[in-house]
């Protein structure tokens, strides 16, 4: 659907299941995101058939699986709001693949995709506040830091701070 010099951004596949599964399953990659570990097989196949025949361009969750050299590296998932003009983003990457870019030129694609061709005005991020790397990530990628909500979300036995972040399209430089 959506391609870089390196990655392909698609739907997900079938056979993107077990891979899913498995980088899902670590708890390294696991550690800020509000899945348990391990993540069963039986609920990739079971997330992989749901999200293959949703709509990018409808309100809502829409999963962008992320390929380099024919192998599924991680995944973006974008949150279209109900008034088609805003959404919010994250993203996932195999601990394998991780330190290489591939998230940085992945997610620049989806925001190249949502400011320059849909239109959008706005698109939020919010991340856990001890993940150092998505909040590196997100300012190199032009957001701004909007709020920080202390003690908000309870996840995995503790409750946790959240940063979130936003960036407007006349803000973007692709």
């Amino acid at each position: 659907m959506l391609t870089t010099e390196r990655l392909v951004l698609r739907r997900f596949r079938p056979e993107d299941a077990p891979e899913f599964a498995a980088y899902r399953s670590d708890p390294g990659v696991a550690r800020y995101q509000s899945w348990e570990t391990p993540f069963p097989l039986a609920l990739a196949e079971e997330f992989v058939r749901e999200v293959a025949g949703l709509d990018p361009a409808e309100p809502g969750w829409f999963q962008y699986a992320v390929e380099a050299d024919g192998v599924l590296v991680g995944d973006v998932g974008v949150n279209l709001h109900e008034n088609r003009r805003q959404a919010e983003i994250g993203y996932t990457v195999a601990a394998a693949h991780q330190c290489k870019g591939y998230a940085s030129e992945a997610v620049r694609r989806v925001l190249d995709h949502l400011f320059t061709e849909r239109g959008l005005h706005k698109v939020s991020a919010e991340c856990d506040a001890r993940n150092e790397p998505s909040t590196k990530l997100l300012a190199r990628l032009g957001f701004r830091r909007e709020g920080h909500l202390v003690e908000h979300t309870w996840i995995k036995g503790e409750w946790t701070d959240d940063l979130l972040f936003g960036l407007l399209a006349r803000e973007w430089r692709s």
